[in-house]
């Protein structure tokens, strides 16, 4: 018998741990409210409008306007580029929405989800103006005639 401090495990009516019902203990962890049961549940539904659904379908990789516009192709590069950032950003905004609409969510997990997104949405949004001020210089290098520029500016807003 093992004892600590003149007491026993004997006398206190303690057991060892490797002497408790694990299975009594099983049973009463799958009932406690304290342990979280996994449940398949339905996801969050984003509705997107014509215009959304539209713009979804012609910009996920639909760049064939981007090529047949007789634009050099550095601009066409970037042209893309910024175009799958707008696109990355669409996403990232639904998903915000998302999160912020998800009441099954504690405050805590909603404000983490939160903030991770917004971060990505800065990081994109950086590298959008960066692509933006990159397109502007290489329109200037170039020297694109004002009907190229018009051109640009379309596709651009085409995205």
């Amino acid at each position: 018998m093992s004892s600590v401090g003149g007491i026993t495990n004997g006398s206190n009516n303690l057991q060892l741990l490797s002497e408790t019902s694990k299975g009594r203990d099983d049973d009463e962890l799958r009932s406690s409210p304290l342990v979280a049961e996994s449940v398949v549940g339905e996801g969050v539904k984003v509705s997107l409008s014509g215009v959304g659904l539209q713009k979804s379908s012609s910009a996920a990789g639909d760049d064939r306007d981007i090529e047949e516009s007789g634009l050099p192709e550095n601009i066409q590069q970037l042209l893309k580029m910024i175009r799958k950032l707008q696109q990355q950003i669409a996403e990232k905004l639904a998903r915000l929405q998302a999160v912020m609409a998800d009441k099954r969510l504690s405050p805590e997990e909603a404000k983490a989800k939160v903030g991770s997104l917004q971060s990505a949405l800065a990081s994109l949004n950086s590298g959008l103006l960066t692509a933006n001020a990159s397109l502007a210089k290489a329109m200037k290098e170039v020297g694109l005639s004002p009907e190229q520029v018009m051109k640009a500016a379309s596709l651009i807003m085409k995205s």
